[in-house]
């Protein structure tokens, strides 16, 4: 039978569900089986092969068959050319920049990233390598204009963005970059392949956490890097190859499985978050929400112009009280779990405290505190009533 592929003029969810899997050879299966082997036979004379080739199944390090079905479908969701998948999404992020930068050339990042890509950039690259480094705001792209160089390599955003739930506009700051001849790089694991698509956007590349809503069910780790193969050749011979930074075939297999469900968790998430921003947002305990899907969110507009159908499942919001009764809160909680991580089917929340290494960095409503607050799949009206319960019982919301 010959291998079945699904193009773009199948819909989000068709591929999501088809493209990766097809009927297995061997057994009939109609799902792909996990390939634990870490190494493949070879050819009658292999004195001629080239060992660090990801062409052909040689060692699980140059490629395993899992992480091939995984690459073809996120290629596919993403919109973008090729794929590679890695270990975890700071192994996706740390490939990238280490595979595209050289000594001398220069990074310009946004002020609130992943606390990896801060570290990656303010310290390791720029302490180590050399590389020049600048930390804008990049809510506002004429912030780029001003520190843009001749030697500027790589723009690397993230949008929205994590913890603050900034927003940024990919298409314009793609604009900037190619106008300068410059990349762009766009993290976008808080809005997930099904709410925005950042290569359709103009950005070169997109990077995921697969451990987050890919996956979506919080059992395993991994990373994307979606973009033109000239330069996931590149990012597939040095991040993958020789740094080793390479998926397992159980993880790649798991988050296959997931990414079956990524439209339909996301529907919930998106509408769950909505409503639990809004519910929050009429408290006068709350001190303040940030979502994009509020239209008080400064980056409302941008965001309803390159996201849709909607805004993620992830916000941070405030309560106007001390340390302490921000915790009292948590401990409070019974559907909401205190974790790190996001994404995941069940609601997540994390209080993020006033010593932040990065809190100079965030906009003034986060320097007392705060959480971010993943929101799951649950029914809505249990998520919302144990935010109630829990406001009651730390004196913050008088009970009914």
């Amino acid at each position: 039978m010959a291998k079945r592929t699904y193009g773009r003029e199948y819909g989000f969810q068709t591929r999501a569900v088809h493209t990766g899997n097809d009927v297995d050879a061997e057994t009939g299966a109609i799902k792909r089986p996990i390939t634990m082997a870490n190494s493949y036979e070879l050819p009658y004379d292999p004195s001629d092969m080239n060992w660090s080739s990801a062409d052909k199944s040689i060692y699980t390090r140059n490629g395993g068959n899992n992480q091939k079905y995984l690459q073809e479908k996120l290629a596919s969701l993403e919109g973008g050319e090729d794929c590679v998948v890695l270990a975890s999404g700071v192994a996706a992020l740390s490939g990238l920049f280490f595979s595209l930068l050289k000594s001398g050339d220069h990074v310009i990042f946004s002020s609130v990233t992943y606390i990896a890509v801060y570290r990656l950039f303010n310290e390791l690259l720029n302490n180590k390598f050399n590389i020049e480094t600048s930390i804008v705001d990049t809510t506002n792209p004429e912030n780029i204009k001003k520190v843009i160089k001749p030697n500027t390599k790589l723009i690397h955003i993230e949008t929205p963005g994590n913890p603050t739930l900034g927003i940024a506009d990919i298409k314009r700051i793609a604009d900037i970059a190619h106008e300068n001849n410059a990349l762009l790089s766009v993290d976008n694991t808080f809005a997930s392949p099904f709410n925005q698509r950042p290569i359709e956007l103009g950005a070169d590349f997109t990077i995921e956490s697969l451990t987050k809503y890919i996956n979506g069910h919080g059992d395993a780790l991994g990373g994307a890097i979606i973009g033109q193969k000239k330069y996931l050749d590149t990012i597939r011979a040095q991040a993958q190859i020789n740094l080793g930074g390479i998926i397992s075939p159980f993880n790649a297999w798991l988050i296959m499985r997931g990414s079956v469900t990524l439209p339909l968790r996301m529907r919930q998430h998106n509408k769950n978050a909505q409503k639990v921003a809004e519910y929050l947002e009429g408290l006068d305990c709350v001190r303040f929400v940030a979502y994009p899907g509020l239209k008080s969110h400064k980056g409302y507009a941008v965001a309803k112009k390159q996201m849709s159908p909607g805004f993620g499942g992830v916000l941070s919001f405030g309560l106007d009280a001390d340390h302490e009764t921000h915790n009292r809160f948590v401990s409070y909680l019974k559907v909401i779990t205190s974790a790190v991580s996001l994404g995941h089917d069940e609601s997540l929340i994390v209080f993020l405290g006033e010593n932040d290494e990065r809190q100079y960095l965030y906009p003034e409503e986060f320097h007392k505190g705060f959480f971010r607050f993943s929101v799951g799949i649950e029914d809505i009206e249990d998520i919302i009533g144990d935010l109630q319960q829990a406001l009651e019982k730390t004196g913050l919301l008088s009970g009914k």
